[in-house]
Formats: structure tokens, sequence, C-alpha cells
């Protein structure tokens, strides 16, 4: 079986859908409980069961119950308790050949085989008539994703983000930074769209030459710090979390768990974090999205904020 990647999703022998949330997944697949079976579910798969969409802390709670052994910093499912494994990029013929908006979507990125999927309810086959597109770009196919959405936007295929759309995301994000400065960095990541009213947005995974990803573990808790430096390499700085490698005499890199802070700054620009520093090794790491809110934490562009001004 090919490596279980970030943002696949499993289905366990009690039917529980969960995301993978993590790459490191060889004894055990680290993810987040997303959907469960329930008689009085708006959600309906294709045997006709009922299910619900459960939200972070509920997931955390329902798996501390159930199954406290799993639950760290994410959910841990040992690997003979997955029932099935669903991939992005293997599921989009399916996907696309009962969805309209998704194949449009194909269509526009006109991406290579096996570059593109999309993940989520989608994917699960659990989706609402609301349900927004999650779609999953590959490796280094997302830069080229990213100049055809651009393209698709500017000739109509594909609509942008209305300023009332900015607002909901801004609102549902709900960053530690104002809307302009959000704006500004959100519209430079072209990552986001609309295809028929539907909002979509292109999440980046590491293709299966760039594994092993990240592997999922807290280091030392040193405190909390804000810090200003270059960055030297933004290679995966979609990627979850956001990895930008930096020049700075005590931080070696800046690590963003929330997807606010993803495709923030690149490289040669100069940056402003504040988060948690960690000691991985010898090595020191500033962390932001240490909670779920990330309060208090932010990762911007001092060059775009500096140009733009």
């Amino acid at each position: 079986m090919k490596p279980v990647r970030l943002r696949d999703f499993v289905r366990d022998v009690n039917g529980w859908y969960y995301a993978v949330a993590a790459y490191d997944n060889f004894s055990t697949i680290g993810s987040v409980l997303r959907y469960i079976p329930d008689p009085s579910g708006d959600r309906i798969d294709n045997s006709k069961t009922r299910y619900r969409k459960v939200e972070f802390e509920e997931a955390y709670h329902l798996i501390s119950k159930h199954h406290p052994e799993w639950s760290v910093l994410v959910h841990r499912i040992p690997l003979n308790q997955v029932k099935k494994v669903l991939k992005p990029d293997e599921e989009i013929e399916r996907i696309k050949t009962h969805h309209t908006k998704v194949a449009k979507l194909v269509k526009a990125l006109h991406l290579p085989p096996c570059s593109f999927g999309v993940t989520g309810s989608l994917l699960c086959g659990l989706e609402g008539k609301n349900s927004d597109i999650d779609g999953v770009v590959y490796g280094s196919a997302f830069g080229y994703a990213q100049k055809q959405l651009a393209r698709s936007i500017k000739n109509g295929t594909i609509k942008d983000l209305s300023e009332s759309l900015w607002k909901t995301v801004y609102k549902k994000r709900n960053p530690y930074t104002s809307y302009e400065e959000f704006i500004l960095h959100e519209k430079r990541k072209q990552n986001r769209g609309q295809v028929d009213g539907t909002y979509f947005d292109l999440l980046y995974t590491r293709s299966y030459s760039d594994l092993p990803g990240f592997s999922m573990h807290k280091g030392v808790v040193l405190g909390k710090n804000r810090i200003e430096a270059t960055v030297t390499a933004d290679q995966f700085a979609f990627d979850s979390p956001a990895v930008y490698e930096i020049d700075h005499p005590e931080i070696s890199r800046v690590l963003s768990f929330t997807h606010t802070y993803t495709g923030q700054a690149f490289t040669g620009e100069r940056l402003e974090a504040q988060g948690i520093v960690e000691q991985h090794g010898k090595e020191k790491w500033l962390v932001v999205g240490t909670t779920r809110e990330a309060k208090g934490e932010f990762i911007r562009s001092l060059s775009l904020l500096e140009k733009e001004g």
C-alpha cells in the first residue's frame, strides 16, 4: 500500500471517518476525527447510513472518552483499526463524474495526472448541498496550480472571492491581524476561489518523493517569543505544518500549525513571527498555532507590508 499522507481520510472499524493530519503514519495514523454515524445526522453515505460532522473540541472529547490511548497531539489510530484509506488523488475521477463543479475546477486547473484531488466531505461521500470544495495539490504541481487559478480568474472561468465572502473567511479564521493585513497576505497566495457559487481552496500536500515529511512531536517548551528574520527556504511554506527556514542567531525555523499562516512569507523576505519556542535536538523552532485559536500568535511578511504600505 502507498504511504498514508496528509489530507487522506481513513475509516475505522466502527465507521468513523478521520482526516489524516500527519505524515509519520508508520505504526499509527495521525489524524483528527471528522464524521461519525448518527441516526439523526444530516449526511448520508452511499449505503444510506446517516452521519454528522463533529467539530474540533467534540472530536477530541470523543476520542478521549472512547479511545484515550489514541489521544495525543492528534488522534493516533492503530493500523489494525483502519478499515479503509481514501486518497484524494485516487478518488478524483469518481468524484468529478457526479460533481459538475469539481469537474469544472479540474478542467480549469488542467494539472498532470495524480497531482490533484479533493478531500473532506466530498472524498468521504458525505457532502451536503452547501459543502465547500477542498482541493489538494501534490508537490511541485502546487505552484503551477496557483498560476492556472490566477489565469482562470482572469479569463472568467473561475471567480474570485467577493468582499462579503472574504469577510466570512476572515471571521472564520479569526486571525491575530487586521482584516486589511489578512487580505493583503491572502490574495497573493492564489489558492482560493469560487466555481459556480461554491467556495474552494487549494491545499498543499507533499508528493511521495518528498516523504518522509514532518514528524509530529512536541519539543521542550522554552517560552513565548517574537522574532524578525529573513526567510532562506520556503519549499514547504504551504504544507502542514508550514515550514519557513530562516536566518536568525537562535531560531532555525518557524512552523505554523494553523492554515491561516501558511504561505505568509517567501524566500528573501523579512518576516515577523510570534509564537512558542520549542527545543528540537540542537535546534530551536518558533511554533505558531499552538492552540486552536492561536491567540497572540502570528506570522507576517514585513517585506510585503512595506511594499504595499
